[in-house]
Parts: C-alpha cells; sequence; structure tokens
C-alpha cells in the first residue's frame, strides 16, 4: 500500500529598505507556509507545516535571507510521529546579514518516529544569530513512553565562510538508556546558541537566567559564542526556562505566537 506523503517548502526574504525592515521575497509550496504577523520591533517570520506533523518519507524545507534584524519561529511545536518506515528530512537554511534570532518552538519526538534534520545559518562579516532547539521525547501527562527512535540533528553556524558552530546530535535507543553522559532520563532538552559580535558579554545574563525547578542547566562562552545547554523530565519546566532565558538575552518580548 502506498501512503501518501507531505512535502512543503517555504522561503521569506527581508531587507531594511528606508530605515524600516520589509518583505522582498516570498515562496512557499505544498505543506509549508510562512506568515508575518503585525508585531511592534523587529518582524516575525512564521513558518508552519500544513500537514500536521511529520511521519516516514516527509521533506519539510525552511529559509530565511535577513538582511537586517529579523525573528524566525514556528507557529506550534513540530510533530513527529510513528514513521511508519522511511526517515522524515527536515532542512533549514538560512542566510544572515544583520542579526537573526532563529526560536523555533519545540518538537515532540513519539515513539518509533525517524527524523534526519539539518539547519545552516550563514553569517555574514559582522553578522550574529540567536538560535534555539527543543527536543520532548512524547507527552508525559498522556504516559507516553518514547522506547524506539532514530534523529539525526545536525545544527551548523557559518560565519564569513567558516564554521563557527558545528553539533550534531544522535538520538537511538542506546541513547534514551545511557547514563549521566546522555539523557540521563530526562523527556526533554534544548540547546540555546548565541553567536556574533559580543556573545561572550551575554554569558553573566544568561547563567543569572539559570536555575528554574526541575531543569539542569550550564552555560558557557568562548570565541563569539555563548552556548547554554538544558535538560528537563518534562517539556513544561524546560519551556518555562526557556522563555526566562530569552527574555534575559533579548531584552525583548517573545515571539507573538509562543504560549507561555
Amino acid at each position: 500500500m502506498l501512503l501518501e506523503r507531505s512535502c512543503g517548502a517555504a522561503h521569506a526574504a527581508l531587507a531594511s529598505k528606508g530605515g524600516r525592515m520589509r518583505l522582498t521575497d516570498l515562496r512557499q509550496q505544498g505543506s509549508a507556509k510562512a506568515i508575518l504577523p503585525r508585531v511592534d520591533g523587529a518582524p516575525e517570520v512564521v513558518f508552519l507545516n500544513t500537514s500536521g506533523g511529520l511521519t516516514g518519507g516527509d521533506r519539510l524545507d525552511l529559509s530565511l535571507d535577513v538582511r537586517g534584524r529579523a525573528v524566525g519561529t514556528t507557529q506550534t511545536a513540530e510533530r513527529a510521529y510513528d514513521a511508519g518506515g522511511g526517515i522524515a528530512t527536515v532542512r533549514v537554511t538560512h542566510r544572515v546579514d544583520g542579526w537573526l534570532d532563529w526560536l523555533p518552538q519545540e518538537t515532540i519526538l513519539y515513539d518509533r518516529a525517524r527524523v534526519d534534520r539539518v539547519t545552516r545559518i550563514d553569517l555574514a562579516p559582522g553578522a550574529g544569530c540567536l538560535m534555539l532547539e527543543m527536543l520532548v521525547l512524547g507527552r508525559a501527562a498522556m504516559g507516553e513512553q518514547v522506547r524506539s527512535l532514530h534523529l539525526s540533528d545536525r545544527r551548523e553556524v557559518w560565519r564569513d565562510g567558516r564554521p563557527a558552530l558545528l553539533e550534531w546530535l544522535r538520538l537511538d535507543e542506546a541513547a534514551l538508556d545511557a547514563g549521566p553522559a546522555g539523557l540521563a532520563g530526562s523527556r526533554a532538552i534544548a540547546t540555546l546558541a548565541m553567536v556574533g559580535p559580543g556573545a561572550e558579554d551575554t554569558l553573566a545574563r544568561a547563567r543569572a537566567a539559570l536555575g528554574d525547578d526541575g531543569v539542569e542547566a550550564a552555560a558557557s562562552a568562548f570565541d563569539g559564542k555563548m552556548v547554554v545547554r538544558m535538560r528537563a523530565g518534562d517539556g513544561w519546566p524546560l519551556r518555562r526556562q526557556v522563555a526566562r532565558l530569552l527574555r534575559a538575552l533579548r531584552d525583548a518580548a517573545l515571539p507573538r505566537v509562543w504560549q507561555i
């Protein structure tokens, strides 16, 4: 039996013209959409996947070209379901000449999900970004358990054509059962990275914003980068901690579509 697969691509470009950020290009097809709600401050591009989630054989491509300052996010949590054979593929590629806050909401991984995702942000000389990734294993309130999983999640930030931050997270059954060197029983993890001029100077603010109950976290900074890693027993305390951290680092409201 042939199963219907979802395919979508969305691209938006924004540039500063006449002292204001303006939309210069918008392309979308299939299940991927991009919308720009009216907000104060930097413009927000909100991506959504109208298929309702990811399963085996699906493909999703999202991209931004920012010349100025902008925020990119997702309308809601992305969900990766039982793949049913095959692997869901996600490609996120952003180009930045200015500053981008890439703040997608969490990805919820269900039992037997299979996802291959690559996120790459290319920074022009003097540009910078704030990049967030949150992962949640099932829904604790529903009693869901994730026993089988394949996730390959590669994150890259390139600065002036050279790698500034390269991370590759792989989760499978062995990682789920690992001790302190792995998830250590955590159901939710997150990484927040700032790359750009002055990133190291935000370390004290980041550390001061940590400490929510139920969340283990650590932050470090070097060579134009500041990275915070977090893990928790459930998605809600992690989301709450991430929101507190973003408020401290951005001096701005959370993206309009976030619900905290």
